[in-house]
């Protein structure tokens, strides 16, 4: 049995419950290291693995961890230049540049409307390794560091979406994903655990077959004045379905950080969601 097993006892479930895929916890610790649970979801799907009906959505978020470091605080100076409410460009146009001081997590008083419907606007995807990430002007990233890492997102529920896509993006990119694992991740035992296992496959480079890229998103929980938000991200597993994973960000020293359980996971033993549809789902993807 592979690790993206249904359950023998379960059948088809007809009551629209949500069905076990993962076999070991140690799995989702991780699945981090190689771009999330999303990228490695592929395998069962290629396996010849199948869901009729679509998993209910994860309410569970993760125990806060207590700081071990300190990360770069940015400050915010001035206000965002668009609102998070509409369709994004689907073009691969040509990125802001690496530095901003005019969006992301400079703005004063960004939008705080959550995209429930609509995607955020203005928006442009560029390659990180094989996956695209989106990136806007207005919400961030607004800053890129000389390795690559980028950071700088708008005290907003979408910058919370954006940086948590960024962030996945950044992970499965060998060239830049323990140096974004050391600074967009929130510091404590969840974030060394992760780097350790992340230099370990680094090693071993993974040879998991098949194409994953975005394909939406749902802000699952996001109170007013947020230092923490529940994002669900959607990846589209290769045509064949979809894979969601909820992502708990935390708003540390004035930018968005992911932020992970002690064993290195997101989000412990809530397991990723296989999706027949995106209903329910803001459609956000730069794949043509």
């Amino acid at each position: 049995m592979g690790l993206f097993s249904r359950n023998p006892d379960s059948g088809d479930d007809s009551d629209g419950e949500k069905t076990s895929f993962l076999e070991e916890r140690g799995f989702i610790a991780s699945a981090i290291v190689i771009g999330a649970v999303l990228i490695c979801l592929v395998v069962w799907f290629l396996a010849g693995g199948r869901s009729e009906t679509p998993s209910a959505d994860p309410t569970q978020s993760p125990s806060t961890l207590a700081p071990t470091g300190q990360p770069t605080e940015e400050q915010p100076t001035e206000p965002p230049t668009a609102s998070p409410t509409e369709v994004p460009s689907t073009t691969r146009n040509t990125p802001p540049p690496p530095t901003s001081t005019t969006g992301g997590c400079h703005a004063k008083n960004p939008s705080q409307e959550i995209p429930r419907v609509a995607a955020p606007l203005s928006v442009s995807w560029q390659f990180e390794g094989k996956m695209l990430i989106p990136i806007q002007a207005a919400s961030g990233p607004a800053t890129t560091s000389p390795n690559g890492v980028r950071s700088c997102f708008a005290h907003s529920p979408t910058g919370a979406v954006l940086a948590a896509m960024v962030l996945l993006g950044q992970i499965q990119n060998p060239e830049v994903s323990v140096a974004a694992l050391h600074n967009r991740v929130y510091p404590g035992p969840g974030r060394d655990a992760a780097i350790a296992q992340a230099k370990l496959t680094a090693k071993t480079p993974s040879t998991v077959a098949g194409d994953v890229q975005f394909a939406g998103f749902k802000v699952l929980d996001y109170p007013q004045n947020a230092t923490r938000a529940l994002i669900q991200i959607v990846a589209d597993l290769n045509g064949k379905a979809y894979g969601a994973m909820p992502i708990t960000m935390r708003w540390y020293r004035g930018d968005w950080y992911v932020e992970l359980q002690t064993d290195g996971s997101f989000n412990g033993s809530v397991e990723p969601d296989i999706l027949t549809s995106l209903s329910g789902y803001v459609r956000f993807s730069g794949a043509a």
